[in-house]
């Protein structure tokens, strides 16, 4: 079961069509990964400092099948995915509130885990394990 992130699309969201920008989805998935690490516990500012190690993104990509415009609500569905010892994916569906049954955008974040001093690839920290076990597997 995936972690759920809900949201309304704000007017700042949008471009000049009115509808989401496409960098905005990222940023939008990206705020359902942060409120994923809080609801287990991870505290962001400690975790975002960036002092022992740090979590960049590799790869990104995004896909849309629906336009979203100002005042949609949205679920974002977040399920992650562990690689090897220093590396992870989050895949990303957003859908409008109340309307699983078929996304409006996907999306997909690859994450290195380095060491912040020596930029070299680390083993990921015990809470970023565990925060993987629980959205990948819940109890």
């Amino acid at each position: 079961m995936p972690f759920v992130y809900q949201r309304t699309v704000r007017f700042g969201d949008t471009d000049a069509a009115g509808v989401v920008y496409f960098a905005n989805v990222l940023a939008i998935c990206h705020e359902a990964y942060e409120a994923s690490l809080a609801t287990v516990g991870i505290d962001l500012r400690t975790f975002f400092s960036g002092a022992e190690v740090a979590l960049p993104i590799a790869h990104a990509d995004v896909d849309f099948f629906r336009p979203m415009v100002c005042g949609d609500r949205l679920e974002v569905h977040l399920t992650p995915k562990r690689f090897q010892e220093s590396e992870f994916e989050l895949a990303y569906e957003v859908f409008l509130e109340g309307r699983l049954e078929r996304s409006v955008s996907q999306a997909t974040t690859r994450h290195v885990c380095i060491d912040a001093a020596t930029r070299s690839r680390r083993s990921l920290p015990l809470e970023v394990t565990q925060w993987l076990e629980r959205w990948a597997n819940p109890s």
